[in-house]
């Protein structure tokens, strides 16, 4: 019986795609503890105001809130804990020269399963003023609008 290489999302930040433009995104590995993975796999992880971070030429992403498992008892960890990020070298200089210009910031995007390790969809996203947003939903409403018209005339 062979893994299941398909990817399975565990969490998402649909938030992140409303308040930032996506300039490029990386997948990367996280270092987790035993009940942390049990937890995300149970779906207690929240991306919402997460961000990741640059020290030392390691990148950790802050504010990634994974609840304590049930029955991790001693071994749980801090819900908001710094973690780890597992890239290349050359992905965290590509990473460290983005964020080095001015309005760039790196943003989790995801939390899913491939091959049954827990992976972080990592992206650099530059922030969006006020009317980009209200841009973003005039189209969105003027879409939808031009679906809805074209579902009318399909009917008759």
């Amino acid at each position: 019986m062979g893994k299941d290489s398909r990817n399975k999302t565990l969490a998402e930040n649909r938030k992140a795609r409303h308040e930032y433009f996506i300039e490029e995104s990386f997948e990367a590995g996280i270092e987790l503890v035993g009940t942390e993975v049990k937890s995300i796999r149970a779906g207690r992880a929240n991306l919402k105001d997460s961000y990741a971070d640059i020290k030392n030429g390691e990148v950790f992403v802050c504010n990634m809130h994974i609840s304590p498992y049930e029955q991790g008892n001693i071994f749980n960890k801090d819900p908001l804990r710094e973690r780890k990020l597992l890239l290349h070298k050359q992905e965290i200089l590509k990473l460290t020269a983005y964020t080095a210009q001015k309005g760039y910031t790196l943003i989790p995007l995801s939390l899913y399963l491939k091959n049954g390790r827990v992976k972080v969809r990592l992206s650099v996203a530059r922030g969006k003023k006020d009317y980009d947003k209200r841009n973003d939903m005039l189209e969105k409403a003027a879409k939808r609008d031009i679906d809805r018209e074209m579902k009318e005339r399909s009917r008759y």
